[in-house]
């Protein structure tokens, strides 16, 4: 029985396409990603035209119709039009085959039945018709519609074939179960761990787009233990794996810190699910560095002494290992990494001005979010320690807002620069320049004088006087 489900083909674009494929004497279906999305009413604004013919001629005609520039990519053979807050992109079907070193595929033009061959997941290779005569019906060969309702991940080919030409595959069928909260069929799970040396064909930047993907999820943990548990983590992020495991002596044990990380990462996206990329990174390699620092003491047992140093010391080379930007973005992840311990620090000894200062200096305009990792970091199994940690972090938000609100620290730029110091006195570059930047800039944070130019000029000059001598030459 032909299944209609025109509701979901009720933006006036969809009749557009359908006309213009008509008239152009071709077949064309809405496949992928937005008829999986209808049926889990889920918003999509990205969708994707199959033509049994030429998908550049159509998307030509549609954008003519709608009077939108049309992007072509003829080594693709794909062009994409935007239509109000919607983009378009059109192919023509195709037939794939593959070549063992490569997960790009000999591309021949193919049915509709070719094209829905070569998709990745059997959620994925339903298709609607946008032709005149079946408007709306689905086309759904391998039951992707019951897989959907029963939340599982199922390819329509053999999973060896599927995860063998494109091993991207295997991590996309890990993100789709994160997403969706579904279940990844266990001979395709049993599959993925048989191909996964085939990650080896991939680019460390496709494979860190499906990272970024999964850590955008509402509970990253589950993508990243499936990762762990087929075998992929290991290839990918080995210094994750390593903080996997609890080692005990004399009855001593640490957490497993792998479990505890993963805990992190979700805590954030619960506590703020509208917490950026960057910061999901940060909690995710908070501890990254304890595999290194692990030591066990027979007095005070398990230490992880400087572990956020070390981890913080260890970011570049994972940004760089995965291909990942080595700007802000990874200089962000390293400050929040090198910070970590820092808030709780503060309420573990004396919340003094001076350490408040010195946090805000250093943490800048990422005060917040490396206090919401902090926070996310409370994973105790001990209610009372729990709310202990809780009340505490309160605590130091609440002086923090008192001493910025106060002194003005967060956004500091110390009132003495070399270029006054040099003008000041006739002088030239020199190490003294920096020892006279820094005497200041500390008693400040120290809060020996107010943060204002006057203040730090003066003792600017009573420091120079004593240590150095100098007579200025401008006042």
């Amino acid at each position: 029985m032909t299944i209609i489900n025109s509701e979901y083909l009720d933006l006036p674009i969809f009749r557009l396409v359908s006309e213009c494929a008509e008239k152009l004497g071709v077949r064309s279906f809405v496949i992928g990603g937005y008829v999986r999305d209808s049926f889990l009413h889920i918003p999509c604004k990205d969708i994707d035209i199959v033509v049994e013919g030429s998908g550049i001629a159509l998307a030509e005609a549609v954008g003519e119709k709608v009077h939108s520039n049309v992007s072509v990519f003829k080594n693709f053979g794909t062009a994409m039009i935007r239509y109000k807050d919607t983009e378009l992109e059109f192919v023509g079907a195709r037939k794939e085959s593959y070549h063992r070193e490569s997960r790009k595929p000999i591309v021949e033009d193919g049915t509709l039945e070719d094209d829905q061959l070569r998709r990745d997941f059997t959620i994925n290779a339903m298709a609607f018709s946008l032709c005149k005569d079946d408007f709306g019906a689905l086309v759904d060969p391998f039951g992707g519609i019951r897989d959907l309702a029963a939340g599982i991940i199922r390819t329509p080919l053999d999973p060896d074939t599927t995860y063998s030409d494109d091993p991207l595959r295997m991590i996309r069928a890990i993100r789709f179960a994160t997403r969706f909260g579904f279940t990844i069929v266990p001979e395709s799970l049993e599959s993925i761990s048989r191909n996964k040396d085939r990650l080896d064909i991939l680019s460390k930047e496709r494979i860190a787009e499906e990272l970024h993907k999964i850590l955008s999820c509402s509970k990253p943990s589950i993508g990243f233990r499936l990762l762990d548990n087929t075998g992929l983590l290991e290839k990918i992020l080995p210094e994750l794996t390593r903080l996997k495991g609890v080692e005990n002596i004399d009855g001593h044990g640490h957490k497993n810190n792998f479990e505890h990380t993963l805990e992190v990462v979700d805590n954030i996206c619960t506590n703020n699910p509208s917490s950026s990329l960057w910061l999901r990174w940060a909690g995710l390699l908070h501890d990254i560095g304890k595999a290194h620092t692990k030591r066990y003491d027979p007095k005070i047992g398990w230490t992880f002494h400087g572990h956020d140093v070390v981890g913080a010391r260890m970011v570049p080379g994972i940004f760089k290992s995965l291909h990942m930007p080595l700007n802000e973005k990874m200089k962000y992840v390293q400050k929040l990494v090198s910070l970590h311990l820092r808030p709780i620090a503060l309420v573990t000894d004396e919340v003094t001005d001076s350490a408040v200062r010195r946090l805000l200096f250093d943490a800048g305009d990422d005060i917040d979010d490396l206090m919401s990792l902090c926070e996310a970091d409370i994973t105790s199994k001990n209610p009372r320690k729990v709310k202990l940690l809780k009340t505490n972090f309160a605590l130091v938000r609440k002086k923090l807002a008192e001493v910025e609100a106060k002194d003005a620290i967060r956004n500091f730029k110390n009132p003495v620069s070399g270029k006054i110091i040099m003008s000041y006195y006739g002088i030239g570059p020199g190490p003294a320049l920096g020892e006279i930047k820094e005497f200041v800039k500390n008693a400040i944070l120290d809060g020996v004088i107010e943060n204002n130019d006057e203040a730090a000029l003066e003792l600017m000059k009573k420091y120079v006087a004593e240590h150095y001598g100098w007579e200025p030459v401008s006042s």
